[in-house]
Parts: structure tokens; C-alpha cells; sequence
């Protein structure tokens, strides 16, 4: 879940390289950072800068000129939020530091066998890592004393290792992400390949068990087990340098959030769709998989292919996958969702899948990541980069995909496309003026609330989730998403005056169950936000959203997501990098 950065090359500004490095990839959240160089003038040891908390205004201006130099974003996991758990990790020499993403399970055994003549300073389950290559180094060369080390690992883990001695820097994988970066007579390596975009786009994932060494020259791929020369091709990315900035807009999630009818017109001109739906006409048994905010687009799908194809699909969280295991074989289909591609709920859930036999089809935004190279039929999200940790336009897209998907299935993809045209006509619309600010005063007006409800039927029920998920995570109210029908099954009991009810009610079947859960939460005192293409007198509040048909769904998350975008920033937060969470969780 954490950052990592690493240079090495011509240039001698490469902690300050790094530092810039690490501070693209905050958005995968943390509680401490550290930066580690090898010094061009002599010195007895690599220099460390190490501090507690956000980066905020810092700078590593105090740290030497390199050529060699890697950055870590930690998130706490063995040991406190201190500067002596934070990396990177020194061996008792001062010559060798490691850098660490994952946990090494076994860490205690392994502390065990070199604890008696080593010192250990931090609480970490990384620090065992440091001392270990150096005990191998002393009988090894570096490159085979990393390898040795990280065979010994039980666990998700990705670890780097530089060397004063040999200068170089030593990477290998086993769960947790890393991608390496080609550049001119320069080296790159980090977790996450926006970080890269800046520098180079000739990029590299490492595989499960694989070693990358950087040397100035050259990145040469290994196999970690069996230790020799790997051929690789190397990804280009078609992502812009500018795709990965603000460009003007005060967050990323806000930019994300008005990127949306750019990327959902793109669904308009896409060849691939007809290839998913092959997949599931062709399948026998059908499984729609993700996390979070994957998974309400995984539910969302399930309602479009049941009502447009007539197509029953099992949508299921991917950590809870395991419980389906036994329905699946070689005629199975699992079609996973994932913004990152390194989720590691998900990639578990998909590896067991495959152990079955069952084809993986994925609609991803990372290109070569984890679940792209698992599957068999990856289709690219094409969102862009998405940095907000909240997800935003990679959400819409995956829908629009599964709707124009579920079209094709039914023989009616021109139907499909005129829906889309509705859908962008709607989306367009909340971005006037008028309905921005609609939208900003019904936001301030529960900025100070704790607890709020947001309600659907049919394809609003995973829009209710969805927009309560997002208000939960950037603006920290308590929000709760219900299908309308559940409200008097217990949730009712917690209405009372001036409580917050967002009701969707599209022009749809469920409009009037819809609007009967509006008026039972308002005879209870709740003040009622209604997001529809109507007035109706039982809303508080109205924000209207043009009918789109079977699309309307993707109109009213955009909504929701603004109104949870706009709720943050009225109580002075950051959305982008809300407290406790990652973009990309890593970790089980």
C-alpha cells in the first residue's frame, strides 16, 4: 500500500529526484516517509532522511548529491508511527538499505538467526531484511545476497536494496507491486507506474518472483529462483505527463470528477466490447468481481445485463470469492474490475479462479499490471490516470463499459451507443453552472451532520452505495446506502429530524417505490435531497438529473460524487488523500 521511488543514472540530484518521486504517489496513502542516498563525495555510510507525518512543505535539500538514491512512503503496519520505523532500513555497516512494501510473515523466525550479532533498531518486520543481505554479502555478491534474503520471505512482498559498496540497486517481488522504468543512461523503479510518467514511459512490471538490478547503463530482469536472465518486452505507456497533473483544478479528485464526459465519450468509438460480451454469451456461469467501489460497478452490472440482455451474472465481493470456488470450472467465466490491478483481495480471488481452470476476462485501468497479465481477455478502462484515492471516472467508465456490454449481448449495440449519447447529454448538464452550485448548497447544508442515508432501487441501489461510500471515506459523516425497500426493515428506526436522505429517482420502474421510501423517511423528520429528473413536493431539496434511460445510473453517481466532493472541501479536508486509506490495497 505503500510508496516507493528509486533512481540511479547520470544525473546528481537523485534524492531530490526521489523525493519529487514519492510525492507522486501520496495518494497511496501513508504516516511517515524517508529518503536514502549514496553520496558522490566520500562517505563512510548512505545518508538517511527520515520524518513522521506528511511531507507537506518539506524538501531534502540537507541530503548530498547522488547519482543512487531511492524514497519509501510508509504505512504502518509492525511497529508505531515513528522515525525509527520509518525507512529506509540500514544495516549495522551503514553501507547497505533497504526499502520494503508487504509484510515478511515469517519475520520473527528469520530476526531470530541474526539477532545475536546484529542490532536492530526499529520494530519493523522489515528491518530483518537489511540484516540478512548483509550477513549473505559477506560470502555473496550483492545481487545473490538479495536473492538469498528474499527467497526466505513467506508473504506478499516487494523489497528494494541498494549497495554503497557495489553501487547498484536490487529489486524482486513476490505479491506486492513494483515497475521498473527505462530511461538514457538512467534507472527508475517505483510501485506505481504514474510515479514513472514524468521520467520515462518504456516501463517494465515485474512478475511474482522476479529481480530487477539497475545499474546506470542498464535494467537487467532475473528470475528470483532460479537466478538467471530474464528476456523481457518493455510496456509503453500511453498516458501523458499532463494526464497525471492538476491542470488548473485545486485536487485531483475534482479534475478526475470533470474529466468524466471526456472518458465516457471514448466509450462512444470503443472496438473491444463485442469481446466481453463473446466471452459471456460463451460462458457457462458468470461472475463479476471486485473491491469497494469495483464491486458496486460489479452490482450495477448485474441489474444491465438482467434487465437489457436478460443475462443472469453473479456478482460477488472479491474477498469473499472463496465461497464461490466451488461452483466454478473450465466453462466458467470470472470478469474481474479494478481500477489499480494489484488489489490483493482481488488477485487472490482471480488466482483461485484460474486454479479451477475458469477464464479470466478484467476491465482495468493499469495496463500490464497484476490482473492485466492474469487474464485472458484484459480490456483496458482507459480512464487515465487516476490519483485521487477515491475513485471517480475509472467507476463510470467500467460501467458504461458493462452497459454498452450488456447491449451488444441483447443484438441491440446501436440501441447501446444512443443510450450512451443520453448518458453524455445528462453528465454535461450537472456540469453547468446552475448545477454545480445546486449541488455546492445542498452539500453545506449537511457539512455538519453525522449520520445521512442515501436510498435506490433497481440500478440506483448501487448508486445509493456508492455515493454513501464516497461521502464515508473523503468526508468522514457517517452514510449509509439501502436498497428503498430495506428502509422499513430497520434502518427507519434511525430518521429523525433534519437527517439527511438522499433519494435517487430516475424515470424508471422504481420510481414510485422510490419516491414512497422519500415520503416515509420525510414523515420521520428527514430532510430529503432528491436527485432526479423531476421536481416532486416531498423533496427538501431538489438536483436535477436528466433522464438517460438505462444510463441514468452513471449521471447519478457523478452527482453523488460531487456532492461528497463538495461536503469535504466545506469542512476543510483533503479529498485526495483521505485519512486510513490507499489508492491501491496491497495487503490482505
Amino acid at each position: 500500500m505503500c510508496g516507493i521511488f528509486g533512481y540511479i543514472g547520470k544525473r546528481e540530484d537523485a534524492a531530490t529526484i526521489v523525493f519529487e518521486g514519492i510525492k507522486t504517489l501520496e495518494y497511496r496513502g501513508y504516516d511517515s516517509w524517508g529518503v536514502g542516498c549514496v553520496p558522490l563525495t566520500k562517505s563512510d555510510t548512505l545518508i538517511l532522511k527520515k520524518r513522521v507525518g506528511k511531507i507537506g512543505n518539506e524538501d531534502v535539500k540537507d541530503l548530498p548529491k547522488s547519482t543512487l538514491a531511492f524514497g519509501h512512503t510508509r504505512w504502518a503496519t509492525h511497529g508505531g508511527v515513528t522515525e525509527k520505523n520509518t525507512h529506509p532500513h540500514l544495516d549495522c555497516t551503514g553501507t547497505i538499505a533497504i526499502i520494503h512494501n508487504g509484510i515478511i510473515e515469517n519475520y520473527d523466525t528469520l530476526k531470530k538467526q541474526v539477532s545475536g550479532t546484529h542490532t536492530f533498531v526499529s520494530e519493523t518486520d522489515s528491518e530483518v531484511a537489511t540484516h540478512m543481505i548483509e550477513v549473505a554479502s559477506s560470502a555473496h555478491p550483492f545481487i545473490e545476497a538479495v536473492r538469498s534474503t528474499f527467497l526466505q520471505f513467506e508473504g506478499s512482498n516487494a523489497i528494494i536494496a541498494i549497495s554503497q559498496k557495489e553501487h547498484m540497486m536490487v529489486a524482486a517481488r513476490n505479491g506486492s507491486p513494483l515497475v521498473v522504468g527505462f530511461g538514457d543512461h538512467e534507472q527508475f523503479i517505483a510501485s506505481d507506474a504514474s510515479g514513472l510518467l514524468p521520467y520515462t514511459k518504456r516501463i517494465y512490471f515485474l512478475e511474482d518472483n522476479e529481480m530487477a538490478v539497475l545499474t546506470d547503463d542498464a535494467i537487467i530482469i532475473l528470475d528470483a529462483v532460479t537466478g538467471k536472465e530474464k528476456h523481457i518486452t518493455p510496456t509503453i505507456l500511453t498516458w501523458s505527463v499532463t494526464a497525471a497533473n492538476k491542470n488548473g483544478f485545486s485536487t485531483f479528485m475534482e479534475k478526475e470528477i470533470h474529466e468524466q464526459p471526456i472518458v465516457l465519450e471514448q466509450c462512444l468509438h470503443r472496438s473491444d466490447i463485442q469481446s466481453i460480451a463473446e466471452a459471456i454469451k460463451n460462458a457457462r456461469g458468470a461472475y463479476l468481481i471486485g473491491c469497494g467501489t469495483a464491486y458496486y460497478a460489479c452490482l450495477a452490472g448485474t441489474y444491465l445485463f438482467s434487465t437489457i440482455a436478460q443475462r443472469h451474472i453473479n456478482a460477488c465481493v472479491a474477498s469473499e470469492f472463496t465461497y464461490q470456488e466451488e461452483f466454478i470450472n473450465n466453462a466458467s467465466l470470472v470478469l474481474a474490475l479494478s481500477q489499480s490491478g494489484e488489489t490483493m483481495d482481488l488477485i487472490d480471488a482471480v488466482k483461485r479462479a484460474k486454479k479451477h481452470d475458469a477464464s479470466i476476462a478484467s476491465i482495468v485501468n493499469v495496463q500490464g499490471s497484476t490482473l492485466w497479465r492474469l487474464s485472458n481477455l484484459p480490456i483496458p478502462c482507459m480512464a487515465g490516470p487516476e490519483i485521487g484515492v477515491a475513485s471517480t471516472k475509472d467507476m463510470t467508465t467500467k460501467i458504461a463499459i458493462l452497459l454498452m456490454t450488456a447491449y451488444d449481448i441483447a443484438g441491440h449495440t446501436k440501441e447501446g451507443k444512443q443510450v450512451m449519447k443520453q448518458v453524455l447529454a445528462s453528465v454535461k448538464n450537472i456540469f453547468e453552472k446552475d448545477s454545480l452550485n445546486t449541488i455546492h448548497a445542498v452539500a453545506n447544508h449537511f457539512k455538519t451532520s453525522t449520520n445521512l442515508f442515501v436510498v435506490g432501487r433497481g440500478t440506483s441501489y448501487p448508486a445509493a452505495l456508492e455515493t454513501a461510500l464516497k461521502i464515508k471515506e473523503i468526508s468522514y459523516i457517517h452514510a449509509e446506502g439501502l436498497a428503498a425497500g430495506e428502509l422499513k426493515h430497520g434502518a427507519i428506526a434511525l430518521i429523525e429530524k433534519g437527517t439527511p436522505c438522499i433519494v435517487f429517482l430516475p424515470h424508471d420502474e422504481t420510481y414510485s417505490a422510490n419516491l414512497a421510501a422519500a415520503m416515509e423517511m420525510k414523515a420521520r423528520g428527514g430532510y430529503i435531497i432528491g436527485i432526479s429528473p423531476q421536481q416532486q413536493e416531498a423533496f427538501d431539496a431538489f438536483i436535477e438529473v436528466k433522464d438517460a434511460g438505462t444510463g441514468t445510473i452513471i449521471p447519478n453517481i457523478i452527482v453523488g460524487q460531487l456532492l461528497a466532493y463538495d461536503v469535504t472541501i466545506a469542512k476543510n479536508l483533503d479529498p485526495d488523500k483521505p485519512r486510513n486509506l490507499a489508492k491501491s490495497v496491497t495487503v490482505k
